[in-house]
């Protein structure tokens, strides 16, 4: 089925016709701009050197697209030379892919050190950084201007906040409206969502880096309390199957007040046939109380070459290309998808056009990691667990603690003695 997905969604650009060309399959998302800017970028650099492109659309959920790549790295499969992969993986997919130090001349400096360490396994740099990302708060200017609001500090004011903006907005008669969306299916974008939830009230990244479990703790009870209040509230019903875009629909389309998404969705926001261009404001995520913490769980995706790749070279030369200075300036100013080259947070064009990377760079720089790599090849079990629990609580089946405690039992057995 996977084989069957993978060919039906390929498109092959910039054909050369030239008998030494190698061709490369490259994986490419499409939440937002995502594919339209991979294909641009790759067709650049196919123009530039006289190879061609294959651009491969892989599933957006990202629990099957790790699935689809476990498959097919496990069969020795070189249908992807290049594989788009989340910041989580290195540690789960690196043994199936080529060291690119060789290949970077030193470029890997400019990028952000915890990134560039995140992506090193045993000495060796399995990915290249392409964008970073955190979580952020999406609000609407207009309507907190309005009702006589400022930006929420805390997630209690958010609640707060919301409430007010639903009711009157209702009253003026849209009933389709909303306070708050976010990601609450049970997939990993909801690991991410309740990450920033739990930690921003201090409790923890469910696993610490000394390899302790610590989820099961009276700050993550009280955050996931909260979070399991706005359901059916301020939260419709329906957002425990919405990934990021079932989000961005909902918030764009001008029927809520407040949403937690990633940077991706500032552009799209903004676009001349957005029913809420000019009315969008970003901040951090709120704090978990007055002695909480502003926090977002720390995303991204990295560019990486396989080992079952029949054309190594010139796949690590778009790699290097796809995440160049010059490139990740055009993404950011076209997509407002995150750098991970220090400088380009400085560049008047960046910041001209997403003017909240200046304001909210110590977000973008000092995100909570999941668990990844002190779990390795275990961190897909603990996040499942984990999404599962906080799903569990969000739906209403089971209360924060008894979630909590049994997930903690879970995740020892999981563990069973170390990751």
């Amino acid at each position: 089925m996977f084989r069957r997905l993978l060919l039906a969604a390929t498109a092959t650009i910039a054909m050369t016709g030239l008998a030494h060309a190698a061709e490369i399959g490259i994986s490419c998302g499409a939440v937002g701009q995502e594919l339209a800017l991979c294909k641009e970028g790759a067709e650049a650099w196919a123009k530039k050197t006289g190879n061609s492109v294959k651009i491969i659309s892989t599933p957006n959920d990202t629990n099957e697209r790790l699935a689809l790549y476990q498959q097919l790295l496990s069969a020795g499969a070189g249908d992807i030379d290049v594989f788009q992969v989340d910041v989580i993986w290195p540690g789960i997919l690196g043994n199936h892919f080529i060291d690119l130090a060789p290949y970077s001349k030193g470029a890997e400096k400019a990028h952000f050190p915890a990134i560039i360490d995140n992506n090193t396994i045993d000495g060796k740099l399995l990915a290249m950084p392409w964008f970073t990302d955190a979580g952020v708060l999406y609000y609407r200017k207009d309507l907190l201007e309005k009702y006589g609001l400022q930006p929420p500090a805390t997630w209690q004011e958010l609640t707060e906040a919301a409430t007010k903006i639903q009711d009157g907005e209702r009253k003026a008669g849209n009933d389709k409206f909303f306070g708050f969306v976010f990601q609450g299916r049970a997939y990993e974008g909801l690991t991410c969502d309740a990450l920033e939830w739990i930690d921003s009230f201090g409790g923890g990244a469910i696993v610490d880096g000394a390899g302790k479990i610590t989820i099961n703790n009276p700050k993550a009870v009280e955050a996931l309390t909260l979070a399991a209040s706005w359901i059916g509230k301020i939260t419709p019903d329906g957002v425990l199957n919405y990934g990021e875009e079932e989000a961005r629909g909902v918030f764009q389309s001008g029927n809520a007040a407040f949403m937690r998404n990633w940077p991706y969705a500032w552009s799209l926001a903004n676009n001349a046939d957005s029913p809420i261009k000019d009315k969008v404001g970003v901040s951090a995520l709120p704090k978990g109380g007055a002695d909480g913490k502003n926090t977002g769980t720390l995303g991204g995706w990295q560019l990486a070459v396989s080992k079952y790749s029949k054309n190594q070279d010139a796949a690590a030369d778009l790699v290097m290309y796809l995440t160049s200075k010059e490139e990740q300036k055009r993404r950011a100013i076209a997509g407002s998808y995150n750098p991970t080259i220090a400088a380009l947070y400085e560049d008047p064009d960046v910041l001209k056009a997403v003017p909240f990377f200046g304001s909210l760079k110590a977000t973008f720089t000092s995100a909570v990691a999941r668990p990844s790599k002190i779990t390795g090849d275990k961190y897909n079990k603990v996040s499942n667990a984990f999404w599962n629990a906080v799903h569990t609580v969000l739906s209403g089946k089971a209360q924060a603690d008894a979630s909590l405690a049994s997930l903690d039992g879970e995740l020892k057995r999981i563990k069973r003695n170390k990751w």
